[in-house]
């Protein structure tokens, strides 16, 4: 929809916005188009021209209506002109509208909840990730929109070595966990790096880039072409209903599994952060213990990452196990744990620019992998 030299469109990869008016640069009135399902919305993306020089000011009307309204508290959107670069500007959470304001540079400005990660990303990552000579692809079976769900196994498959899971971005909206990643991937396969080298000696890594790629393109939050929320769908899912959690889960099964590393995005909490399976009875004291040994190695991995602030745990028993970290760490008696960032930013290391970033996460990725060699001897 145009005002006077101005349009506001959402029709592309992960967009989403509906224009309620556009008419006044000074009051251009917006609404987050609901997920498949009709349950969550959080995620918004969408595309301004003609608009420099102006001094936008762009209400979010139903944002008091959002998934995660305490996820608007201190937030501040993301802007770019390349696609490539994104910077914060100007927010505000009041009177139940979100409302950004900036005055762009350029006649083409992009505003997003957190930086997008395209489907064609991920496509390119995941070819360069096949053309490594470490690297077997997998294709699982299709979305309900008929995407293909991409599996990279990093290594020797098979005896002696641990089988190793590491997935993403269950949450479409959570774009940080894809950004995740990239890092994570880009160092596993770093001939030179010596951890690296000495985990792909002791371990295959089972990597699933993007669990929900439907819900991706779409511009949802939370779920996927049906409105099946992922992370909800891990005790019973069906391919009627949530295919990539069952696709995925069947593969696990296959392969064995000693450790998963579930990446997500946390809307509310500004710092990072595990939620492991507690409240799941009747796991090893070892993978309790393995849990604090990653947990602290990360700490000292990255100033990024913290233990103090997080989810409360559940008690004895009380585990959510439609989770993917709990019925994983239930099923195999193995170490499984949620990895959250947060969209804001981290409330002890901070960055006025960017907030918590793509190439921020890329590096907690890349860290990860310091984790994992910390604790490698208490898995096999």
């Amino acid at each position: 929809m145009s005002g006077p030299g101005l349009h506001i469109g959402a029709n592309f990869d992960s967009g989403n916005i509906e224009v309620v008016d556009a008419s006044r640069a000074d009051d251009l009135q917006l609404k987050i188009c609901v997920d498949a399902g009709g349950e969550h919305f959080q995620w918004f993306h969408f595309r301004v021209t003609g608009g420099r020089g102006q001094a936008l000011r762009m209400r979010m009307l139903n944002a008091s209506q959002a998934s995660y309204v305490g996820g608007w508290e201190n937030y501040t959107a993301c802007a770019s002109y390349d696609r490539e670069h994104w910077f914060r500007v100007p927010t505000r959470y009041a009177g139940g509208e979100l409302v950004i304001e900036h005055t762009p540079e350029e006649d083409s400005v992009y505003y997003a909840y957190f930086a997008p990660y395209s489907h064609d990303r991920h496509l390119d990552l995941v070819a360069e990730a096949s053309c490594d000579e470490k690297v077997r692809y997998e294709r699982l079976g299709a979305t309900l929109d008929g995407r293909d769900m991409d599996l990279l196994v990093v290594g020797e498959p098979g005896d002696p070595r641990i089988p190793l899971w590491v997935i993403a971005r269950q949450h479409p909206g959570e774009t940080m966990a894809e950004w995740f990643m990239e890092g994570f991937l880009e160092r596993l396969l770093d001939d030179e790096d010596p951890v690296a080298r000495e985990l792909l000696a002791r371990a295959t890594f089972y990597v699933v880039p993007n669990m929900n790629p439907d819900g991706s393109a779409r511009g949802h939050l939370r779920c996927n072409a049906v409105g099946a929320n992922l992370n909800r769908e891990w005790e019973t899912p069906t391919m009627e209903r949530s295919p990539e959690v069952f696709l995925v889960r069947e593969r696990m099964r296959q392969s064995g599994l000693r450790f998963c590393l579930d990446v997500h995005g946390d809307e509310a909490l500004p710092y990072n952060f595990i939620a492991g399976s507690d409240g799941v009875q009747g796991l090893s004291p070892a993978v309790v213990e393995a849990r604090h040994a990653y947990e602290a190695a990360l700490v000292r991995a990255s100033p990024d990452f913290q233990t103090e602030h997080g989810y409360p745990k559940a008690a004895p028993g009380e585990a959510n196990m439609t989770m993917a970290t709990n019925w994983i760490a239930k099923a195999f008696d193995a170490l499984a744990m949620t990895l959250e960032q947060p969209f804001k930013d981290t409330k002890e290391s901070p960055n006025a620019e960017t907030g918590w970033s793509p190439e921020r996460a890329r590096k907690l990725g890349r860290a990860n992998l310091d984790a994992i060699w910390a604790v490698i001897d208490r898995l096999g």
